[in-house]
């Protein structure tokens, strides 16, 4: 049998590749026309572009912050989202996926190495485990609205 750390890396990890509940990073991007990326549905203050790159932005910042013990904070909120409603071209918006992709193994593979629950030295008591959840919680908060702004544009399933 695991032990009770076993477990909650194993949680974790699945939460933070998408969880169970409800629709992954993955699925929420998949087969999105690239016209579409850069379009803000009315009453809406961001684009499928804007969320994603914040994603990316966010995830790779609670990452710096793990891992980096002269850490230095971002300015909010000017530096957590991008200016540009759209990418330059589908290559840009791939390449803000596939940091997405390689950001979250690397904190993958700090949970399961990493001490979950002695505060940072550097942070004011966040922890692994904080930030992990923080991870989670944000991402998932995210692509929430790229689903809806997707069912807004009629591209959703």
């Amino acid at each position: 049998m695991k032990n009770d750390n076993q477990v909650l890396i194993t949680e974790l990890e699945k939460l933070l590749r998408g969880g169970t509940a409800h629709v992954g990073f993955e699925d929420a991007i998949a087969e999105l026309p690239e016209a579409l990326l850069g379009q803000t549905p009315e009453n809406l203050p961001y684009s499928i572009w804007q969320l994603v790159e914040h994603i990316r932005i966010a995830q790779a910042d609670m990452l710096d912050f793990c891992r980096n013990p002269d850490y230095k904070a971002l300015n909010w909120p000017e530096d957590y989202w991008p200016k540009e409603t759209a990418p330059k071209d589908k290559a840009a918006f791939e390449c803000s996926v596939r940091s997405i992709q390689e950001d979250l193994e690397a904190f993958i593979q700090l949970i399961h190495q990493g001490d979950l629950y002695t505060p940072f030295p550097h942070g004011e008591g966040q922890t692994l485990l904080r930030e992990a959840l923080q991870i989670a919680d944000h991402t998932a908060y995210h692509v929430a609205e790229i689903v809806v702004i997707r069912r807004l544009l009629d591209v959703w399933r």
